[in-house]
């Protein structure tokens, strides 16, 4: 994939994972891949929060520019996936981004959770190395070059 683009500006994942070795992985491989992104990390779900509504250590806009997709972990520190999730999803300027889950659950439990949520999609992280890394590249094109974005 080439550069990913929106109206000349570059595509803005915020990815929420608390665990630093998941989180090198995906950023790896999105840039393996050539997902040309900002890619914002945080790590647990209150960080999230102050992120999208632009609080404590997020409030100047520059550090927490609105993403284009979320990644999200569920079982999170401070605040759990599935509230972020809800809380994303029922906020009146936060509903129409693509919000991922990206777990290692597979909790039929935790599914029907996160599509009742509104998630868009909700993916399980592989064990396998090379399954993961191919996850990431489909979900590199799908979401970020083949998707058509609410405000593209």
């Amino acid at each position: 994939m080439s550069e990913n683009k929106l109206d000349g500006e570059p595509l803005i994942i915020l990815l929420v994972e608390d665990n630093p070795g998941h989180a090198e992985l995906v950023i790896r491989n999105l840039n393996k891949h050539r997902v040309l992104n900002n890619i914002h990390h945080v790590l647990d779900g209150e960080q999230c929060l102050d992120y999208l509504f632009h609080k404590n250590e997020y409030s100047a806009p520059e550090k927490s520019p609105r993403p284009h997709l979320i990644l999200l972990d569920l079982r999170l520190p401070k605040i759990d996936g599935l509230d972020v999730l809800k809380t994303i999803k029922t906020t009146d300027n936060l509903y129409k981004i693509p919000t991922v889950i990206l777990s290692t659950s597979e909790a039929e439990q935790d599914v029907a959770q996160a599509y009742e949520y509104r998630a868009n999609s909700y993916l399980v992280k592989p064990i396998d190395f090379e399954k993961f890394n191919n996850l990431m590249k489909d979900l590199g094109y799908y979401w970020l070059g083949w998707n058509t974005r609410p405000w593209a």
